[in-house]
């Protein structure tokens, strides 16, 4: 099956359910997408106990969307920007210690934390899990792939929720960041993983996580001031060109960074920014365009929605890949990450909010919405299948709780997100 009926497949299936949660189910779009690929998956498992040769088939196909690649170096990047241009950059550049603290330090915390615990819990008898031989690194891999909240799915949820605009761009921005935080801690620890840790120093992880941040920081700088002048110069009369442009800046930012082990993510949501609708003209004014016409925003925001329609539905079929090797003690264990994941997010949130409430000011409430805001989503689920082969049946526990927080997140945290805010 080629790329193209791959695609039609997945449009079509995106119209299907689109329409069928319109008139039935009636939840928030990417939600509903995903809880009827869920249900479609779960009506393939059930065939295909039946007819084995058709569970076969089916996942033969899921493995050719090769989700991995398909979401971090295709899709990501243009969903990245697609947010990065409609925050508030005023609010963010206002709030920017308190979004650089939850994104640094809740990730980092989080990863340690969720990691630590997740390797003395596979090694408890009562689960008879020590047999994977999991070891510290292994969980901690887990704990890093899991720690940050995932951009697409916090971002098509926030917008919904009629939050004041400062916790909005809390959360936008914690989420556009902390994502690409996350993948270079990932990268790091998956090199500890691979080189071993005798040959990794402290050197030349420091010189890593430094080269992928400010690397990315510095490429999405360069290239959206340059992108922001030639657009300024065209002044929208051809706004044809500037969808081209756009399009062609972020695929340049995403090769680049690729080609030189930078943070693309970061690369390109830096680059977003300088391209933003929200910059101010001056003190007074908010919301002027700059540098693209409504056209070209509008183009942005219906490629977000159509991506954001095929990967909520890509995560709901992923079920069939992820319930390879599953025994009854990873739904147990599972359970206990889900609670494990969401503490640590809570203090990985509240901490740097009761420190920096001394000289700011935050609303009622603030870190226990941003707790409960803080969505996984297919960024998670494309990093654990990055995982290498020769964790064995580890991998298959990471894929399986992997998924679990994914589903916990998007599904109880998002449809009760709206009634924690309220």
């Amino acid at each position: 099956m080629n790329i193209l009926e791959l695609s039609t497949i997945l449009l079509l299936l995106a119209s299907i359910f689109s329409i069928v949660n319109l008139r039935l189910l009636k939840l928030p779009q990417t939600i509903g997408l995903m809880v009827l690929a869920i249900i479609l998956s779960v009506i393939v498992l059930i065939v295909g106990f039946v007819f084995p040769d058709f569970l076969e088939a089916a996942s033969s196909i899921t493995q050719k969307f090769d989700f991995s690649t398909l979401l971090i170096d295709v899709m990501l990047p243009f969903l990245l920007f697609a947010g990065a241009i409609s925050i508030s950059v005023h609010e963010l550049l206002k709030d920017k210690l308190t979004i650089l603290l939850l994104a640094s330090f809740g990730v980092v915390f989080s990863t340690f934390t969720v990691g630590i615990v997740t390797f003395w819990l596979t090694q408890q008898p009562f689960l008879g899990l020590s047999s994977l031989n999991l070891t510290i690194i292994d969980c901690l891999l887990f704990g890093a792939l899991i720690a940050p909240t995932d951009p697409i799915a916090v971002l098509a949820m926030v917008k919904k929720m009629n939050l004041s605009k400062a916790t909005e761009t809390r959360i936008a921005g914690e989420s556009l960041f902390n994502d690409g935080i996350g993948v270079v801690i990932f990268l790091t620890l998956l090199n500890i993983k691979i080189e071993g840790i005798d040959t990794v120093t402290v050197q030349s992880v420091g010189s890593l996580f430094i080269t992928e941040v400010l690397g990315g920081a510095i490429l999405g700088a360069v290239i959206g001031y340059l992108g922001l002048k030639l657009l300024l110069y065209i002044e929208n009369q051809h706004v044809e060109l500037e969808v081209i442009i756009t399009l062609s800046l972020v695929l340049l930012v995403s090769v680049v960074a690729h080609r030189f082990h930078f943070s693309g993510p970061i690369g390109v949501v830096i680059m977003g920014l300088f391209l933003n609708r929200n910059i101010d003209t001056d003190d007074q004014t908010e919301g002027i365009q700059k540098a693209m016409g409504d056209y070209v925003y509008k183009f942005w925001h219906l490629l977000d929605e159509t991506l954001n329609a095929v990967l909520f539905i890509l995560i709901g079929l992923e079920i069939l890949a992820i319930f390879n090797g599953f025994q009854i003690s990873y739904l147990i264990l599972s359970f206990l990450i889900i609670v494990l994941v969401v503490l640590s997010r809570g203090l990985g949130v509240f901490i740097p909010i009761k420190l920096l409430s001394i000289k700011k000011k935050f609303e009622k409430n603030t870190a226990l919405i941003i707790t409960w805001g803080g969505l996984r989503g297919g960024l998670s689920i494309a990093l654990a299948l990055n995982l290498p082969a020769s964790l064995g049946d580890g991998k298959s526990l990471i894929l399986f709780l992997t998924y679990a927080v994914v589903l916990f997140t998007i599904l109880v945290q998002g449809l009760t997100l709206k009634k924690i805010v309220k």
